[in-house]
């Protein structure tokens, strides 16, 4: 009995340090991209926490904000193949997946051959995705739902791991085909980007306008960025983290109780549940922990809930908010 006992510690000792060596990984990683991307410490730390929980992430600010740098540099740490899309009105779907070329060989026969898009890479930039037609959009839906796409009816799987990180401007709504809510729900966060602090503003100016720019280092590599995945698949998630997770998302919801549910006209699916779940764990991982929180479910509430949810036009027209109501729902779990 001794010795199945020891080889169960042995075991358990194996483990613990693999969640070491990925977490060392992971912080590594988040240091490596803050010494290129200069106060944006919450938008670095989400786009990492969703590219751990295997999702896709939205990021909505004004130009001039870092989003394609921060894609960019994201490639380089995480040692993915990185790609770049900029979506335009007649972006067509073969412009993203690809298509069949007919090819003739020496001796005459001729046959198709497909030609991979830029989809086809690890991490992909979807620049502006509200420019492109719902066409060209639902070409990606399916992309980033089932990890491979369909040309002229051949499956073709895209690399592993696969994510995409859109980016969305909010000023201009004019030529732009706003993302119905079946893609938007795709997104495991929508990460706002807002303006530096005065501080890193001086620091942007004088690294980015000097001789020498700082360039970004590869701190990870594909395998290790998988490994980390399914890491964060096996940590534990207290009963208390996952009852405060349910209470969030269902009071999220039309005609749940007290006074917020007559103000919501729709909200999040399970799909909210599921993404909470992921999410807090891979934060707890970052942060060198091996159990979420509920503070974990209160930070990150308001990026994967608030593009799930909208409000009725009666409470819009009283002033209420998306992000203020999600705030009001966690404050009553915090």
């Amino acid at each position: 009995m001794a010795s199945s006992g020891e080889s169960l510690e042995k075991l358990e000792d194996m483990i613990v340090r693999a969640a070491e060596t990925t977490a060392g990984h992971v912080r590594a990683a988040r240091a490596a991209v803050g010494t290129v991307i200069f106060g944006q410490d919450r938008v670095v730390e989400h786009a990492i926490v969703t590219i751990l929980a295997g999702g896709h992430a939205l990021l909505v600010g004004v130009p001039g904000l870092a989003k394609t740098k921060l894609v960019d540099t994201m490639g380089t740490v995480l040692g993915l193949d990185a790609k770049r899309i900029q979506f335009t009105p007649d972006l067509m779907p073969s412009d993203i997946l690809g298509s069949e070329v007919l090819e003739e060989s020496p001796g005459g026969k001729r046959s198709f051959r497909f030609i991979p898009g830029p989809v086809f890479g690890q991490l992909l930039m979807a620049d502006e995705i509200n420019r492109a037609s719902p066409r060209t959009q639902s070409a990606l839906l399916q992309a980033m739902q089932e990890q491979h796409v369909t040309v002229a009816g051949a499956r073709h799987d895209l690399p592993k791991p696969f994510h995409v990180l859109a980016t969305q401007n909010p000023l201009e709504q004019e030529g732009t085909y706003p993302l119905p809510e079946a893609q938007l729900d795709r997104f495991l966060m929508e990460i706002d980007v807002d303006y530096p602090d005065l501080e890193a503003e001086r620091r942007i100016l004088f690294d980015t306008t000097g001789a020498e720019e700082s360039k970004a280092k590869p701190a990870m590599t594909a395998d290790d960025l998988m490994a980390a995945q399914r890491l964060v698949r096996r940590l534990p998630v207290g009963e208390t983290v996952v009852e405060a997770i349910l209470r969030l998302v269902r009071s999220a919801r039309p005609g749940a109780e007290g006074p917020e549910g007559k103000l919501i006209a729709w909200g999040p699916s399970p799909r909210a549940s599921q993404a909470l779940m992921l999410a807090v764990r891979a934060r707890a991982l970052l942060e060198g922990r091996y159990a979420p929180s509920v503070d974990d479910v209160l930070a990150l509430a308001e990026p994967i809930l608030k593009h799930r949810m909208a409000l009725t036009f009666a409470a819009r027209a009283d002033g209420e908010t998306v992000p203020g109501i999600i705030g009001r729902l966690k404050s009553r779990i915090g």
